[in-house]
């Protein structure tokens, strides 16, 4: 099986590693627009400005010409987008210009379009309604808790693929299912696209709670009710609630809300600290999510009358309509009610 991967960022190129040490030589090609970062990867051995301390496999292929990397792969071959959400309309439209017959296309991209609250899956169906010319592809998305880093360095890891494809699932599954890497399927698109894009929001107030030192206590309520939230909107916008219990919700919830290498827990804790979200942003080096989508979250729960009081109150923050103090104060003062 051939894989191409589109986006040399940290989590394109932690996946292009640790497919490369399964599949045959030359299998696995990593695409970046940038010849110049190519050529330095190239050069080092290393992807220098995402993955640092990762040595690159010494068969893994390189490609700056997008029709090349995409005209290589057989109907039964993998295309992954490794772009950021705010690349993902784009990358779909130029893929599907390209193909010239079906591909399996899977994503790695967590959010919300911010200006239409679409879903991933939902922004691809809209591109692939305007550009596929006829041809069926097959079309999913990979998630779970997973630091890029992580995963380069072959450290044990659970990710699901979500498809209403069975092929795609198995064809994932044997693309990245290998050592310490474990590919679950799900059918539930919507359920484990909302979860990755929820828990990068409550990971953020995960980190202001940390930040204002409110203890072990309140860190634990936020996660709790925050996963409560997170499974109210999953089954009003037709997921399964119980996909959330799963690795794409508690199991990333957990990890972005608690891992010191998430960089939406640093916004919160760098928000407690007082300091403005645009030096923030600035210093991360890497897009945060949970940034780009809370207000995208916030109007879809609007729009399907979903209560989500730490959502909701983390897109206030975020737009810097209240501090981090005055968000506590408020989402404590709220009036009691049951639980469930």
């Amino acid at each position: 099986m051939r894989v191409t991967l589109l986006g040399a960022g940290a989590w394109g190129t932690a996946l292009a590693v640790h497919a490369a040490k399964y599949l045959p030589a030359g299998d696995i090609c990593l695409w970046s627009r940038s010849m110049q970062q190519l050529e330095e990867m190239k050069r080092a051995g290393r992807n220098s400005a995402y993955l640092p301390e990762i040595d690159l496999p010494v068969h893994l292929q390189f490609e700056d010409d997008l029709e090349t990397a995409i005209l290589r792969l057989s109907e039964d071959d993998l295309l992954v987008i490794a772009t950021p959400m705010s690349a993902l309309a784009e990358m779909v439209k130029q893929v599907l210009k390209i193909a010239q017959h079906p591909l399996n296309i899977v994503w790695l991209c967590k959010g919300l379009e911010p200006h239409t609250a679409l879903l991933p899956n939902q922004v691809v169906e809209r591109e692939n309604q305007l550009h596929s010319h006829g041809l069926t592809h097959a079309f999913g998305a990979l998630s779970g808790p997973s630091f890029a880093r992580e995963v380069a360095l072959g450290m044990p890891c659970a990710l699901t693929v979500a498809s209403k494809s069975p092929t795609l699932c198995a064809d994932v599954q044997a693309a990245f299912h290998h050592g310490n890497m474990r590919i679950y399927a799900s059918d539930d698109l919507v359920g484990v696209e909302l979860g990755g894009a929820i828990k990068n929001i409550l990971a953020i107030a995960a980190g202001i709670s940390d930040g204002l030192d409110l203890g072990l206590n309140a860190r634990a309520a936020v996660l709790t009710r925050g996963l409560a939230e997170m499974m109210r909107l999953v089954k009003a916008a037709g997921g399964r609630p119980e996909t959330c219990m799963g690795l794409t919700g508690a199991g990333d919830l957990i990890l972005t809300a608690t891992g010191d290498l998430s960089r939406n827990r640093r916004v919160g804790l760098e928000l407690a600290a007082g300091k403005p979200l645009t030096h923030i942003l600035g210093g991360l080096g890497h897009v945060a999510e949970g940034v780009l989508c809370a207000q995208a979250v916030g109007s879809l729960a609007i729009r399907l009358e979903v209560d989500m009081p730490i959502t909701t109150m983390m897109g206030e923050v975020l737009s810097g309509n209240v501090t981090p103090h005055e968000a506590v104060k408020q989402l404590m003062g709220r009036d009691p009610k049951l639980e469930v």
